[in-house]
């Protein structure tokens, strides 16, 4: 072999590469093994599953040491197509931690629902992690969509992996058809940042943009545009939000709680690396674009839910959905206060925010969707009403999901919450977006009203009985993964109320 040829070989940093690749390589051990294991011990799949997710969850543990970066161009070890730095390991964390939790909410409900095939949701689940997990350590464009598509696509089977359910088939293809556009459009906007840049490395783009040739300079901006549309359906900001409710509520209990924290995470995780990294010179651009959203995405998030919260039908999971749109509006707020920043340090501080945000949201999201799988176990069309009476059937989740509530509307002991909503508060003041800091309190107010509503049904005597009257329901044994996700949102959530600043120290150099 010559010496040229030689210096075309790339090193591969396994280290780095680790957490996506253990997802990858157990997915793909467990869809050949659900060809050798029998229908009754089908079990076994998923504790696989989940002891794949705890090693790719260990194989962080060497990535905090320092930064790391493999598969880069050969006349510049600087560009990489991969790095594992602060970022990556904060979000790789969010994604697997999220995985794990999914997967304990999932073992009971493939136990027991025949029409749930156990073998291709395990390969599902893992596959979308490991293109999650992949994403936030991509550093060129082409990556980045790949990494995108990993994550989404097996996630359209998992809303429609209920055999023979109309509304699974039905929100399973809203999903796809919506997702598959915004991501044409992603892909064209990709294709003439590169026309104008001639590049696809982030840096690289971030350095050529601001040097583009007048001839090419509409082509750029059209691109910079088509790219953020593309990230911003993955958001679920407003006006693509549309497809959240449905799918949320035809996906099986685990796949909308799934969706809810790491489908999120995958799109901001993209949405930060394509402004703040790629697209730094368009700031006066993309910052006021993402304002817009954010005020538009939380505003409609909440008003939807208001109206809503008060039918005595309307489904618990649909308001959670809901819930989701408007929490992603608040996500947006440091990302927009960004564009506004003035020195690095600005910027970090407001990537910071974001970053704690989404842990902390994540952390009560996913404790609000492991009670929810607790009561569907006795009442499947989990309205809201199937809540009325829950303290006196069940005293510990009643008031384990009045925290989760009172995190999520920002209010005392759900310390988490309200100090999360502080530090996106801050962010929007600081950059001097005063405006939208008002148009957030006023959301705020509106959340209130049904986080409340729903907190006060849980304490409330079941319909048709008086509070001395009311007598509890036979209950039902709670089995070990979902009593073990239960404890666990729980334990994180009072330890975070408790240490709030934990979170925003992990986070505050989560940038590249």
């Amino acid at each position: 072999m010559t010496a040229a040829a030689a210096s075309l070989v790339q090193n591969v940093d396994w280290v780095a590469i680790a957490p996506p690749t253990i997802a990858a390589v157990v997915a793909l051990v467990v869809l050949v093994a659900d060809l050798f294991v029998r229908d009754g011990n089908k079990a076994l799949l998923g504790w696989i599953s989940i002891a794949g997710l705890v090693a790719a969850g260990l194989a962080l543990l060497p990535l905090l040491d320092g930064d790391r970066a493999t598969f880069c161009l050969v006349g510049d070890a600087g560009v990489c197509s991969y790095t594992a730095d602060r970022f990556t390991v904060v979000i790789q964390f969010l994604v697997v931690a999220g995985a794990l939790l999914t997967a304990l909410l999932s073992v009971s409900p493939l136990k027991e629902n025949k029409a749930l095939p156990e073998g291709e949701f395990w390969f599902l689940l893992l596959s979308s992690a490991a293109g999650a997990a992949l994403l936030p350590a991509s550093r060129d464009l082409a990556t980045l969509i790949v990494a995108l598509e990993v994550a989404s696509l097996p996630a359209f089977a998992l809303v429609g992996i209920k055999r023979g359910d109309r509304r699974s088939s039905e929100a399973a293809l809203k999903f796809f058809l919506s997702s598959v556009a915004a991501t044409a459009v992603s892909l064209m906007g990709v294709s003439f940042v590169y026309a104008a840049t001639g590049t696809l490395h982030l840096t690289e783009v971030a350095d050529k943009l601001g040097q583009v040739d007048g001839q090419l300079h509409v082509l750029a901006q059209t691109g910079v545009a088509l790219t953020l549309v593309g990230f911003a359906f993955k958001t679920a900001a407003v006006p693509f939000h549309f497809w959240v409710p449905d799918t949320y509520i035809g996906a099986p209990l685990p796949v909308a709680a799934y969706l809810s924290v790491v489908g999120k995470a995958v799109g901001f995780t993209g949405l930060i690396q394509v402004t703040v990294v790629a697209f730094p010179s368009y700031a006066d651009v993309w910052g006021p674009v993402l304002a817009v959203l954010a005020a538009l995405t939380m505003t409609v998030g909440n008003v939807a839910a208001l109206r809503q919260v008060g039918t005595r039908a309307y489904s618990a999971i649909r308001l959670l959905a809901w819930s989701s749109v408007g929490q992603a509006g608040y996500l947006l707020v440091p990302m927009a206060s960004a564009a506004y920043a003035e020195s690095p340090a600005e910027t970090e501080k407001a990537i910071g925010a974001t970053v704690s945000y989404a842990l902390m949201y994540a952390a009560v999201n996913l404790g609000a969707f492991a009670v929810a799988a607790l009561v569907a176990r006795t009442k499947p069309l989990n309205r809201l009403s199937d809540y009325r009476g829950l303290y006196a059937n069940r005293p510990l989740a009643a008031l384990v999901l009045g925290f989760f509530l009172l995190c999520l509307a920002g209010l005392p002991p759900g310390i988490i919450g309200l100090f999360a909503k502080v530090t996106v508060f801050s962010a929007a003041v600081d950059a001097g977006l005063g405006w939208l800091a008002v148009v957030m309190a006023v959301n705020v107010v509106i959340a209130l009203y049904y986080y409340l509503q729903w907190t006060a049904v849980l304490f409330r005597a079941p319909e048709g009985e008086a509070p001395e009257k009311a007598q509890p329901e036979r209950k039902h044994a709670v089995p070990v993964p979902l009593a073990a996700a239960l404890v666990l949102t729980t334990v994180i959530g009072i330890a975070l109320s408790g240490a709030p600043q934990l979170v925003l120290r992990f986070s505050a150099t989560a940038l590249f």
